[in-house]
């Protein structure tokens, strides 16, 4: 009996990570549409969203910890609890970005200042990295090592499409120097999405993790440029 109860609380705590997933997969996309169109509704709803999986993300690692302090797991079910409060906090960061990009959308927008035309790649970038993160989700759902290994080499196709975006952002920044803050809110907002598809690698290096015991750091082919340091990014 004791066995089962443990065991229906580790569901709970996979579903409440998939949940976060599945949320922050579909806010993904949805801001970055929100900055194409303007859609001042839209990014007010996801920065006020981050509230909510600011208090998802505490309620999975308060309800580990009770677990780990109550049930005496075994060193499976530590790799288990371990990989979920650390995936859950990688989620929770995934949406600082999401909240982050919200934020520069209104200040974008209540400036009246129009998109350059380069900006409607910014959605695949942002297609790319929900996608992945969908596919870390499955990875962790099915404990899949091998699936959570796959998966770092997408994000090759985000830091292309940021380095090309950084590349246009720059010039565009050098046409005009009334343009020089626009151009940094835009940069900005690649910065983000690019750094929200780090924190996937994260997860699959957790995931493999608890499938396996063992440890292992991914890196993609390419490397997005080092962007201006901001230490209140997704503030």
């Amino acid at each position: 009996m004791a066995r089962e109860y443990f065991d229906n609380e580790l569901d709970k705590l996979k579903s409440a990570v998939l949940v976060m997933g599945s949320e922050i997969e579909e806010n993904l996309v949805l801001v970055a549409g929100a900055l194409i169109a303007r859609n001042t509704a839209v990014a007010e709803r996801l920065i006020a969203a981050d509230l909510v999986i600011n208090k998802q993300r505490i309620d999975v690692v308060m309800n580990s910890l009770t677990l780990i302090a109550t049930q005496q797991p075994m060193a499976k079910d530590m790799r288990f609890i371990a990989a979920v409060i650390e995936i859950a906090g990688e989620l929770e960061r995934m949406h600082d970005y999401v909240k982050g990009i919200a934020k520069t959308s209104l200040e974008i927008g209540q400036a009246g200042t129009l998109l350059p035309s380069f900006a409607e790649d910014f959605p695949r970038m942002a297609a790319f990295a929900s996608d992945m993160l969908s596919r870390s989700m499955v990875a962790f759902s099915e404990n899949n090592a091998a699936l959570a290994r796959s998966i770092p080499k997408w994000d090759d196709h985000v830091d292309y499409l940021f380095n090309r975006l950084y590349v246009d952002i720059v010039e565009y920044a050098g046409s005009a120097p009334g343009l020089i803050a626009h151009a940094n809110q835009l940069e900005w907002t690649i910065h983000n999405m690019e750094r929200a598809a780090d924190r996937v690698i994260n997860v699959c290096e957790w995931v493999v993790y608890m499938a396996t015991g063992e440890y292992q750091e991914f890196d993609s082919e390419y490397e997005a440029p080092p962007a201006i340091d901001r230490s209140n990014v997704g503030e």
